[in-house]
């Protein structure tokens, strides 16, 4: 599904200067089934309590399924987020989290995407689906 010769280095320059770099997430894998990237969880990514926002967990999600739409769509085409949920499942207080997209549904005018957001020690933080429109660019 995605390209062969997809470049890690690649994928982290289309990101670093938008909301993924400020969060500090950064792309570590990417296989033809599936896209992996991590994420601090420093004071960036932390709520007042001192535990892993769940709306970073969110930016994470959306994140990926956006950049693994923006692989698959046509030349005068754009990715958009069109529904998004997400159920925290543990906490995290420091470290990385790793989000792992897969896609449910890859169609012409709609992807949905499975991300699943684990601690370094692989236990489940977040589970997310997220609903991509494509969209042509004018």
């Amino acid at each position: 599904m995605f390209p062969k010769n997809l470049s890690i280095q690649d994928l982290n320059r289309m990101t670093k200067d938008n909301l993924l770099g400020h969060l500090g997430i950064e792309m570590t894998e990417a296989s033809e089934h599936y896209l992996v990237a991590k994420m601090p969880v420093d004071e960036r990514t932390k709520q007042p309590m001192g535990l892993l926002h769940g709306g970073a967990s969110v930016a994470l999600a959306e994140s990926l399924g956006s950049v693994a739409s923006s692989l698959l769509v046509r030349a005068g085409q754009a990715p958009v987020g069109l529904e998004i949920n997400a159920n925290h499942i543990k906490s995290a207080k420091e470290g990385y989290v790793y989000g792992t997209v897969k896609a449910i549904h890859v169609g012409r005018k709609t992807h949905v995407w499975d991300i699943q957001i684990s601690n370094e020690f692989g236990d489940l933080v977040c589970v997310s689906r997220l609903t991509v429109a494509i969209i042509d660019q004018r």
